[in-house]
């Protein structure tokens, strides 16, 4: 199947590329892992930044200053200026769109507070931000004539020199690998905090598939050690308490009834500040009991349903128990703006590492960096397409591809990969997670090699073609492996602690580390671990390294 544009991944930086990627003579195809319906983008809950007003200089400076602020010294100025200033746009078309943003009295889109913010200036649609807007993309596509490819899993990029030529997928229908050829190719895949099975916010196949295709594509993944934690998930199920609910008054307090810390500080500051009274003995409670019901189902109808259907919770009258959960990752494929080494190809969303997060993300710019650099993405890549013709496909590297899944079918397995995926996620978190050390990173590497040993052992017990989940669920065992030594190699290098990266045997920031570490896989379990220079380096230092 030929098309001029192949976009992967369902999400809004995946849709908005799709969508900017298709004229009137092109073609531009979609593919997603699984439903275009279910995406972490559609699950996000709080809302998306902007400044309204294009010509408020001073608010957009100050959005840019918050986000440098909030990455810790490791933001690329560019990559945040270009976002904040694109925000305007943005908003107006995503409402050109569909998207029904919340009013104030007078018809202006109403904002909120955000964690991290110096202002109000957090767009939303009642506590479904993400979810509104990823139906309206997704009607949005469908008018526009793309080509939707529900249930494919992608293997590995099709390349030819210094040029990207398409893409290798796993029908997972029928378990054929299939061959999908384009001029462009954009991945906009997501992150993989999903690794953190049974300890994140993310779906269990969010396991950083398409950097681990990059990282065999040979492409530089940058920031691994940067994994956000969000401080408030369901206790039980993981479910995202959104910020939200505490931008809009909401109260975190022990089980002695007292606060004891800023709800409204960073992430990381907030979650760790929870991790230490859990570790105490005490839990931890969201109380939004003096907002009152009408304003609680006005402004947070989502999470009052949720809590209620969920945990049983009324939350106009009772406390909700939480606790931190891997739920943003701010590393991924180094690029610049949307740009790779590759010729063709573009990457934007959660899986591209483009500075624009550095060290530790700012509320409410996940959606806007996906909405800017989706876009951003479309447009390069229907340049791209427009300009160059289609590349030879090395039919080498697809056998290599069919072979490997016809060995996963044959023999049989004596190990339980669901078993093997839950410990890893158990491992991750509590080695690898909010607060870590030399040793607990070390006893982590160890093991997760021998896992790795393990999965390519792994065989299917259901021998059935169609709809096989096994046959994913080994190779998304074999991804999160892959990217889990990324992770914890780069965590080893980093001996400080910056943002979402907290070490207690290095707890201070060190200017030795202000710079961004970047992996590349020379073969196949063998990587390497080197600084890339910050291209910000001296403003931060000069203004915001020391600014709590």
């Amino acid at each position: 199947m030929i098309y001029d544009v192949i976009v992967v991944g369902g999400g809004i930086a995946g849709l908005m590329a799709a969508i900017e990627a298709k004229n009137e003579n092109n073609k531009v195809a979609l593919i997603t892992k699984g439903n275009v319906f279910k995406s972490n983008s559609s699950m996000a809950s709080g809302g998306i930044n902007a400044v309204l007003d294009p010509n408020n200089t001073k608010e957009i400076n100050q959005h840019i200053n918050d986000t440098l602020i909030s990455g810790k010294g490791l933001g690329n100025k560019k990559a945040i200026t270009y976002m904040c200033k694109q925000a305007s746009k943005i908003i107006n078309k995503l409402v050109e769109y569909g998207v029904e943003f919340d009013r104030n009295e007078d018809g202006t889109i109403a904002q909120r507070p955000f964690g991290g913010g110096s202002s109000n200036r957090t767009c939303y649609v009642g506590d479904k931000t993400g979810s509104a807007i990823t139906m309206a993309l997704i009607k949005k596509a469908k008018t526009k004539g793309i080509t939707f490819l529900p249930n494919n899993y992608i293997l590995n990029l099709a390349k030819y020199q210094d040029r990207v030529s398409g893409v290798v997928s796993l029908n997972k229908d029928n378990s054929q690998v299939m061959i999908y050829s384009s001029k462009a190719v954009i991945l906009a895949g997501g992150g993989y905090a999903g690794i953190y099975r049974g300890y994140s916010t993310n779906a269990p196949d969010y396991t950083g598939d398409l950097l681990a295709v990059a990282l065999r594509a040979g492409l530089y993944l940058k920031d691994m050690e940067f994994v956000q934690f969000h401080p408030t998930g369901f206790v039980k199920t993981n479910y995202l308490v959104t910020e939200a609910a505490r931008g809009e008054g909401g109260y975190l307090v022990n089980s002695d009834g007292n606060r004891f810390v800023n709800e409204l500080d960073t992430r990381d500051k907030v979650a760790r500040a929870i991790l230490k009274e859990q570790l105490e003995g005490k839990k931890v409670f969201m109380d939004l009991r003096h907002l009152g019901l009408e304003k609680i189902q006005q402004k947070l109808p989502s999470l009052y349903n949720a809590a209620l259907n969920q945990s049983g919770i009324n939350l106009a009258e009772e406390l909700l128990e939480i606790k931190p959960v891997a739920h943003y990752t701010m590393g991924g494929v180094d690029v610049n703006m949307t740009k790779c080494e590759l010729k063709g190809l573009y990457i934007c969303g959660e899986m591209a590492s483009n500075g624009v997060h550095g060290a530790n993300r700012l509320g409410g710019n996940s959606l806007l960096e996906g909405c800017v650099f989706g876009e951003l993405a479309g447009m390069e890549a229907l340049k791209y397409s427009q300009e160059n013709e289609y590349s030879p496909i090395d039919y080498n590297t697809v056998i290599k591809d069919i072979e490997m899944i016809d060995f996963i079918f044959c023999g049989d397995t004596t190990k339980n990969f669901n078993a093997i995926r839950i410990s890893l996620g158990k491992t991750l978190f509590e080695k690898v997670g909010i607060i870590k050390n030399e040793l607990s990173l070390t006893l982590a590497f160890d093991y997760i090699k021998y896992l790795r040993q393990i999965s390519y052992t792994l065989h299917c017990i259901n021998k059935e073609k169609n709809n096989n989940v096994e046959l994913t669920a080994i190779l998304e065992l074999r991804n999160a492996l892959e990217i889990s030594e990324a992770i914890i190699l780069s965590a080893l290098k980093r001996k400080e602690s910056r943002g979402a990266h907290f070490r207690e045997d290095y707890p201070e920031q060190s200017k030795e580390y202000d710079r961004s570490l970047v992996v590349k896989e020379l073969k196949k379990g063998f990587f390497k671990i080197s600084f890339k220079e910050n291209d910000i380096l001296k403003i931060i230092k000069n203004l915001f390294i020391n600014k709590e």
